[in-house]
């Protein structure tokens, strides 16, 4: 469990405890996933970005006479299909890679927002209700997890 949901003692009870300790995992799970998905894009668009300079400049350019003489350059080299293939590849995978961020942002968002719904319920003491801001605050600054406001 993460130290500063240990110090949170007077605070929360063990369950409000583990609520929070899974919505920060689910954070990092939801921010890893976002870090992959942009690394996924950036690497795609470079791919496509380099395959269209290559035709453009070893075979559109110097076999502009023809398109049967482009496409016959481009078919008779198996490394030019192999990097069709590659970026194809790269992009099908920048997709899946949003699927996944896709759940990931959604178990993320369900939890915070039930935390949200249930403040009422995991927070019942009355000393509890007028120190929850601390909680709220104390996720907010060191997670970025914001239990103010169900908006994102």
């Amino acid at each position: 469990m993460e130290p500063a949901i240990i110090l949170l003692d007077e605070h929360t009870d063990q369950a409000t405890k583990h609520m929070l300790q899974t919505v920060i995992e689910r954070k990092r799970k939801f921010d890893l996933a976002k870090r992959n998905h942009l690394v996924s894009i950036w690497a795609s668009m470079t791919m496509a970005a380099m395959l269209l300079v290559y035709v453009y400049f070893y075979i559109a350019r110097p076999y502009s006479d023809s398109f049967f003489d482009m496409f016959s350059v481009f078919v008779d080299n198996d490394n030019h299909f192999l990097f069709l293939l590659a970026t194809i590849g790269l992009y099908g995978f920048m997709i899946v890679l949003k699927q996944m961020r896709d759940k990931a942002e959604k178990e993320y968002q369900g939890l915070r927002c039930e935390i949200i719904d249930k403040s009422k319920d995991l927070w019942k003491q009355e000393s509890q209700w007028t120190n929850r801001h601390k909680v709220f605050e104390m996720m907010k600054k060191n997670y970025d997890i914001n239990l103010y406001h169900e908006n994102k």
